[in-house]
C-alpha cells in the first residue's frame, strides 16, 4: 500500500513542480476485423525518447501498471486479457524495491473482443499508465473511443484492407527493430567482452535453476529424490519390491541382473517423464492429475489387493506364458520383464506423494526447456531408484542362505496384511477427490484396526494360511513384531473418536472425513457457518470443503479476498489437496496447536484453495491458463494453475500472506511439523501487512 501512495505522489509532485505536462505516449486505435463477429482493439504507443512506460504484468505495490478499463456494453464480450508487445524489459527500481517492467519506444496493447450485433457501435473506456523518466514520474488517464463499422459496410471492408496492409507493415518493422536491437546487443558485447544479454523471455524468473550450475541442479534433484523415498506413500512400498525379489530365481546372478534392470527402468521412466512433459508440454501439474484422478487410484487399489492376495497364497502371480517365452530366449529366466513392470508400478504409484517434488522440477518444463527438467528428473531418479535396487538384489542374497524353510512364507503373508493396509489409501484419495463420502475416517481406521490385530494373532499362530508351517512355539522376532502389531492397532483406537494420530495422518483421510465425533465442542469441520470475526458470509463450496478444529475459511480465492478487503484483515492463502499427505500431517501437528488455531480464526482471513479437487465449475467461471494455454475446467485445476502463475510454485502444502489489497508480503511458508515456527510466520506476517 506505501508503494501504492508512493507512485501516486510521486506523479502529483511532477505534474505540480514541471507544470503543465505534455504526455510523452501518442496513443493510437485501430480495430482489426476478425471472422464470426469477432474483432481486435489495438492500442499502439509511441512512447517519447527517454520516457518509459510500465507494463500490465509484474507485481502489485510498485508504480501504477497500465491497465485498460472497458465500459460495459450489451453490445460486445471481451475475450481473454490484454495482451502486450513486444516483451517488456525488467529491471529492479530502488525506490520502489521490486522488480518492475516496462516499455521504451513503442508498445502495442490488443484486446479481443466479441461482437454482439452486426450494426456500428462505439467502444469506449479509458487508460491508465505511469510514465517516468531518470528524475520524475507522471500518472495519466486518458479516454479512448472505438468506432466498430457495422457487418458490410465500407467502412468494414476498408478496415480489413487496413488490416492486412498493417500487419505486413508491421512484420516489417518488427523483424528489422529486431534486427537491429540484435546488432546492437552483439556489438556491446563485443565491445565489453562478453556474451550479450539474453533475452528475459528465455531466462525466465523465478527459474529453478536460477543462479545454480546445471551440476548444482543435478546434485540437488538427487537430495530431492532421496528424500522421496521417505514420504508416505513411498516407504510402504519398500517391503512389496523385496517380497517380489523373494519369488524363485535360478541365480544370485540372475537377481542381480533383475534388480539392475530393475534399478535402471526406474531412471528411465522417470527421466521420460521430464522428456514428455517438456516436448509436449504436459504441464507442472500432470503429476497432480495421475495422482489424484479414479482411474490410476483405481488401478493402484486393485493392484494392491492383487499383490495382497497373492501373498495369503491365494494364487500365484505369474507372466503370461508367451512373455515369459521370449524373456527365456534373451535372459535365462522370464522375470526380467517382470523387473520393468514392477519398476513401472513403483514409479507410477509413487507420484502420489512424489508429484509435488517432482512438479517443482517440472515448473521450469512449462517454458520449452528441454535439458533443465531432463537433468533434474534424471537426478531425481538417480536418488529416488538406487536405494531401491540395492534393496532389491538383498533378496538375491538371502535366497543363497541356508534353512530358509517356510519362515519366508511368514515374511511374504506379514507383506500381505501391509500391503492390504495401504491399498485402502488410494480408496481414500477417490472418495475425498470426488466427494463420495463412502469411506469416513472412522471407518477406515476400523479396516485398519482389524487387519493390524488379525497380523498380530497370526504372528502368535492363531491364524494359519495356505504355505505356513506348524508352529509348535513362538520366537522372540514373532513376538516382538504382535506386540508392535497390537500396540499399533491399539494406537489407532482413539481415532475413531476424534484423536489426531499426528504420527500417521499423512496416511489417514482428513479429520474433516470424521464422522463420529467424541471431543467436546462443536463438529471437527469448518468454512460453512458465518463467523463475525474471520467470515463475511457463507463459504462458497462449503458444502464438500471443509477445514479441521473448526476454522472458518473461505475456499475461492475471490471471495475471501473481498471479504479480506471488507473487514481489513490480511488474507492467509493456502494451497492444500485432499491427497496431500504433508498437509494432512501438518494439520494434525501443527494446526491441533491451540495458539495456531486462534491466530488462523482471528488474525487473518483464511483461505484454502485446493489443487486436487474434481468439482466441475460453470462454463462462466472456466480459467484458460497463462503457463500452458490450456482451459481449467475443475476447481481443482483452476487452483493449481492460479498457484503456478501467481506465486510460480506448485508445490503443497504452500502458504502466502496477502494484504487486504492483494499485496504479497514476507516470505513465503510451506511444510513444517513445528507448531512455533509457524507461530512465529504467522505473527510476522500480521506485523509486516500493519506496516503497508
Amino acid at each position: 500500500m506505501k508503494k501504492v501512495f508512493l507512485s501516486l505522489f510521486i506523479s502529483i509532485m511532477t505534474l505540480t513542480t514541471i507544470g503543465q505536462v505534455v504526455d510523452p505516449v501518442d496513443w493510437t486505435y485501430q480495430v482489426e476485423r476478425g471472422e464470426d463477429q469477432t474483432a481486435t482493439l489495438v492500442f499502439k504507443a509511441n512512447i517519447d525518447a527517454n520516457w518509459h512506460l510500465y507494463s500490465q504484468n509484474f507485481a502489485a505495490g510498485g508504480p501504477i501498471r497500465t491497465t485498460f478499463h472497458f465500459d460495459e456494453s450489451p453490445h460486445y464480450k471481451l475475450v481473454g486479457e490484454t495482451s502486450e508487445h513486444p516483451e517488456p524489459k525488467e529491471e529492479y527500481d530502488e525506490t520502489f524495491g521490486m522488480d518492475v517492467k516496462w516499455f521504451s519506444d513503442q508498445a502495442t496493447f490488443r484486446q479481443e473482443v466479441d461482437l454482439q450485433t452486426q450494426k456500428a457501435f462505439d467502444i469506449s473506456g479509458n487508460i491508465e499508465y505511469q510514465v517516468c523518466q531518470e528524475d520524475k514520474c507522471v500518472y495519466f488517464n486518458p479516454s479512448f473511443t472505438f468506432n466498430i463499422p457495422g457487418e458490410g459496410t465500407a467502412e468494414a471492408r476498408g478496415a480489413e484492407s487496413d488490416q492486412q496492409a498493417d500487419e505486413e507493415t508491421g512484420l516489417a518493422g518488427e523483424v528489422q527493430q529486431d534486427t537491429e536491437e540484435a546488432t546492437a546487443a552483439d556489438a556491446a558485447a563485443a565491445a565489453e567482452g562478453g556474451p550479450k544479454e539474453t533475452d528475459q523471455a528465455t531466462v525466465g524468473t523465478g527459474d529453478i535453476t536460477e543462479g545454480r550450475s546445471l551440476l548444482g541442479f543435478f546434485l540437488l534433484s538427487v537430495v530431492f529424490g532421496l528424500a522421496g523415498i521417505l514420504t508416505p506413500c513411498v516407504f510402504p512400498m519398500i517391503p512389496m519390491t523385496v517380497s517380489f525379489f523373494m519369488q524363485e530365481s535360478s541365480s544370485r546372478v540372475s537377481g542381480v541382473i533383475k534388480a539392475l534392470i530393475f534399478g535402471l527402468s526406474v531412471i528411465v521412466l522417470y527421466t521420460s517423464v521430464g522428456i514428455i512433459v517438456s516436448l509436449t508440454s504436459a504441464g507442472a501439474d500432470f503429476t497432480t492429475t495421475l495422482g489424484t484422478h479414479w482411474l490410476p487410484n483405481s488401478l493402484f487399489f486393485l493392484l494392491f489387493l492383487t499383490f495382497a492376495a497373492s501373498f495369503f497364497g491365494l494364487f500365484e502371480i505369474v507372466l503370461p506364458s508367451g512373455l515369459a517365452n521370449k524373456a527365456d530366449k534373451q535372459v535365462d529366466k522370464g522375470g526380467f520383464l517382470a523387473s520393468f513392470f514392477m519398476a513401472l508400478t513403483l514409479v507410477i504409484v509413487s507420484f502420489s506423494c512424489t508429484g509435488p517434488i517432482v512438479g517443482a522440477l517440472l515448473v521450469k518444463a512449462v517454458g520449452g526447456s528441454v535439458v533443465e527438467p531432463t537433468v533434474g528428473m534424471f537426478g531425481f531418479a538417480l536418488g529416488f531408484g538406487v536405494p531401491f535396487t540395492l534393496l532389491a538384489i538383498f533378496p538375491g542374497w538371502l535366497k543363497k542362505m541356508p534353512k530358509s524353510g517356510g519362515w519366508m512364507n511368514s515374511v511374504k503373508v506379514v507383506l500381505a496384511f501391509i500391503i492390504l493396509a495401504f491399498a485402502f489409501k488410494f480408496l481414500s484419495n477417490i472418495d475425498q477427490n470426488y466427494h463420495l463420502n463412502l469411506l469416513s475416517r472412522d471407518l477406515y481406521l476400523s479396516i485398519w484396526i482389524a487387519i493390524f490385530a488379525m497380523l498380530g494373532m497370526y504372528l502368535l499362530g492363531k491364524i494359519k494360511l495356505p504355505g505356513d508351517s506348524d508352529l509348535k512355539q513362538v520366537s522372540v522376532l514373532r513376538m516382538v513384531l504382535a506386540i508392535a502389531s497390537f500396540s499399533f492397532a491399539i494406537y489407532l483406537v482413539p481415532g475413531l473418536f476424534g484423536a489426531n494420530l499426528s504420527s500417521i495422518s499423512g496416511l489417514l483421510p482428513p479429520k474433516s472425513a470424521q464422522n463420529f465425533e467424541l471431543q467436546a465442542g462443536p463438529a471437527q469441520v469448518g468454512g460453512g457457518g458465518a463467523s463475525s470475526s474471520t467470515m463475511c458470509g457463507d463459504a462458497r463450496y462449503a458444502d464438500f470443503l471443509h477445514l479441521p478444529y473448526s476454522i472458518q475459511g473461505y475456499f475461492a480465492y475471490e471471495q475471501g479476498m473481498e471479504c479480506a478487503k471488507e473487514l481489513d484483515k490480511p488474507a492467509l492463502v493456502y494451497f492444500t489437496g485432499h491427497s496431500c499427505s504433508n498437509c494432512k500431517k501438518m494439520q494434525a501437528e501443527v494446526w491441533s496447536d491451540p495458539a495456531v488455531q486462534k491466530r488462523l480464526q482471528e488474525d487473518y482471513v483464511l483461505i484454502a484453495l485446493y489443487i486436487d479437487d474434481k468439482k466441475k465449475l460453470p462454463e462462466s467461471e472456466w480459467m484458460k491458463s497463462e503457463y500452458d494455454g490450456k482451459v481449467k475446467k475443475t476447481l481443482g485445476k483452476k487452483n493449481a494453475a492460479f498457484q503456478i502463475e501467481r506465486f510460480n510454485v506448485n508445490t503443497q502444502p504452500y502458504y502466502r500472506v496477502l494484504t487486504p489489497n492483494g499485496e504479497e508480503v514476507g516470505e513465503s511458508m510451506g511444510y513444517t511439523t513445528k507448531p512455533q515456527e509457524f507461530i512465529n510466520w504467522l505473527d510476522q506476517g500480521v506485523e509486516q501487512v500493519e506496516q503497508k
